[in-house]
């Protein structure tokens, strides 16, 4: 266990080494194809979670110190229990309004992935269910169909829409952020195993950030956005009380 003058010592270093001086002079680089370009003096810069110091760091999820994360139970307290999950084994209750379940492997189910940038999902699917447009903030996501057929689509920031139909073994990619749905097409169950490059990659479900947030976004707010009466943005919220 990092104690607070060392882990205060590596933060300290990570920043400086991290550091650019807006005020350096750029330099002029000739790339491949003949063409100019100008970068700073010193190596670009690209962020990204900080590699591990130490082989494993079994999450704390009710330790109060916390950078960007949770901190490292005790080496002592550690336990072969630690780094293995069993919450994919049951299929998960799909009797409700979407017709979808996900069961997550995140770090707050998982405490055994705390600092190793990865993460799983398990997404179960009622015929006809629907895994609503969402985004995933902190993370790609990849998948693959292990039953049934899956419509998965996604938006780019151009409004460009990619979809397939996927069957069994067949995978896809969801780049981070952009908006995206998986439907079960097929004529019954449907499930899907998805994976992260974050240990808590955050989902934001778009129409209940529209329509379910609290407090709740200003009716005028939502009329002028989709251009409707309030009674139909009403109607809409309506069926995200719980």
């Amino acid at each position: 266990m990092i104690d607070r003058v060392a882990l205060k010592a590596i933060i300290m270093d990570a920043m400086e080494m991290n550091r650019v001086d807006p005020t350096k002079k750029i330099e002029e680089v000739r790339v491949r194809s003949g063409k100019r370009r100008v970068r700073p003096k010193q190596r670009d810069i690209l962020e990204v979670d900080s590699d591990p110091l130490q082989d494993f760091c079994v999450a704390d999820l009710n330790g109060t110190l916390s950078i960007n994360g949770f901190p490292c139970k005790p080496i002592s307290k550690v336990i072969s229990s630690d780094f293995f999950f069993d919450g994919f084994t049951k299929e998960g209750n799909t009797s409700n309004g979407v017709g979808s379940a996900v069961t997550s492997g995140n770090v707050l189910a998982f405490p055994g992935v705390n600092t190793l940038g990865i993460s799983m999902n398990r997404v179960d699917y009622a015929p006809g269910g629907v895994n609503p447009p969402h985004i995933h903030p902190r993370a790609s996501e990849t998948g693959v169909i292990i039953q049934g057929e899956v419509l998965v689509g996604f938006i780019t920031t151009g409004n460009v829409y990619h979809s397939k139909v996927l069957k069994f073994g067949e995978m896809f990619v969801i780049p981070r952020g952009l908006a995206h749905f998986q439907m079960n097409v097929g004529k019954g169950k449907a499930m899907v195993i998805t994976a992260f490059n974050s240990q808590l990659p955050g989902a934001t479900i778009l129409p209940l950030a529209l329509f379910a947030s609290n407090p709740p976004l200003p009716i005028k707010v939502l009329t002028k956005t989709f251009q409707v009466e309030e009674k139909i943005i009403n109607d809409i919220k309506s069926k995200f009380i719980f």
